[in-house]
C-alpha cells in the first residue's frame, strides 16, 4: 500500500510575457508579478508543487496567441507535469498545445456551447482535456469569463460532460473574491459526489484553515483531487512548503492492485472507449505488470 494525497497545481497567469495576478478577476486589473514566467513557474516547482497550471490571459481576452512559444519554453523548463488553458477552442489548437508537450489542456467555454466537437476532442485525445467550469452561487455555469450566463447548472453539466470523456473537472465560482470568501465547498462535495474523474478546487482559498476543509470534502469514499493555488501565496496567506505540508498530512490510500483488481479496470474501460486500439494497448500494459515489467 502506498500514500497519496490531494495535488498541488501552482497557478501561472500570463498576459504580455508577464506573469500576472487577477485580484478580481479581470484582466483590466491585471497586476504585474515577474517578467520571467518561466523563472516564476521553476520557482513554484522548487518550493514543492507537484504541478503546474498555465493560463494564457492573452489567448483566453483577445484571441491574441503571442505567448504559445513562451509557454513551450516553460514546459521544457521544468519536470512536473503542465496543463495548459486559455483560448483553446478548436481541434487545431488542441493539437497544438498537446504538441509543446503540455500534459493536459484546459477548455471550459468550448465544452459548453460545442458538446459535438468536445466529444470528438475526448475521442481523439483521450484522458489529455479537462474542464473548467465557472460556477455561480445557484450552481449556474456561466462561460466567455463570467460575461455569459447559461442556463445550465453543475449536475446536468458535469454529468453530461463526464460521460463525454472529460480527463477532470476544475471548478472556480464566479465573482468570489477568493482571499475573502470561502469556496464553495457545497459545490465541490456535489462535483465529487457526481463523477469519478478528478475535481480539482481552482477557486483558491483564504488560508490553510480553508485548505484543511477542502481535504475533507467527500463522498462515498471519493475526495477531491486537487487544489490550485497562486494569489494566496503571493499575499503571504501561506507559503507553498506549508500547504505542500498539509496536503501530505492528507494520507489516502491508494494501492497496489491485484490483477482481478486490473483486469476488472479494463473491462470497465473497454465499456467507455471508443478506440478499440487504445483498450487493447491498456490490456498489453497489464499483461506487461503482470510478468514482471519485463
Amino acid at each position: 500500500m502506498y500514500l497519496v494525497s490531494m495535488e498541488l497545481y501552482a497557478r501561472v497567469n500570463i498576459l504580455d510575457g508577464r506573469a500576472v495576478r487577477l485580484p478580481h478577476g479581470d484582466v483590466r486589473d491585471a497586476i504585474a508579478l515577474d517578467d520571467s514566467p518561466v523563472n516564476r513557474a521553476r520557482d513554484w516547482v522548487a518550493k514543492g508543487a507537484d504541478l503546474l497550471h498555465i493560463v494564457d490571459l492573452d489567448a483566453a481576452a483577445y484571441g491574441d496567441y503571442k505567448n504559445r512559444d513562451l509557454i513551450a519554453d516553460i514546459i521544457k523548463a521544468v519536470d512536473v507535469p503542465v496543463q495548459v488553458g486559455g483560448g483553446i477552442r478548436s481541434q487545431g489548437e488542441v493539437e497544438r498545445v498537446l504538441g509543446m508537450g503540455a500534459w493536459r489542456i484546459v477548455i471550459g467555454t468550448l465544452a459548453i456551447i460545442d458538446q459535438v466537437l468536445f466529444w470528438e476532442l475526448n475521442r481523439r485525445h483521450p484522458n489529455q482535456i479537462v474542464v473548467s467550469l465557472d460556477v455561480r452561487p445557484d450552481l449556474e455555469i456561466s462561460i466567455k469569463g463570467w460575461t455569459e450566463r447559461t442556463g445550465d447548472y453543475l449536475e446536468e453539466t458535469l454529468i453530461n460532460l463526464s460521460s463525454g470523456g472529460a480527463a477532470g473537472f476544475m471548478i472556480s465560482e464566479v465573482g468570489r473574491d477568493a482571499l475573502v470568501e470561502p469556496p464553495n465547498f457545497d459545490a465541490l462535495k456535489l462535483a465529487v459526489s457526481l463523477v469519478d474523474e478528478p475535481v480539482i478546487a481552482a477557486g483558491g482559498v483564504r488560508g490553510l484553515d480553508d485548505v484543511a476543509t477542502l481535504m475533507n470534502v467527500e463522498s462515498e469514499g471519493k475526495k477531491l483531487a486537487g487544489l490550485v493555488v497562486g494569489r494566496e501565496v503571493t499575499a503571504g496567506r501561506f507559503t507553498v512548503e506549508e500547504v505542500v505540508s498539509a496536503l501530505a498530512s492528507d494520507g489516502r490510500i491508494r494501492g497496489p492492485w491485484t490483477r482481478a483488481d486490473l483486469d476488472a479496470a479494463v473491462a470497465s474501460y473497454r465499456d467507455v472507449v471508443s478506440d478499440p486500439i487504445d483498450a487493447d494497448t491498456v490490456t498489453v500494459f497489464v499483461e506487461w505488470l503482470a510478468s514482471g515489467g519485463a
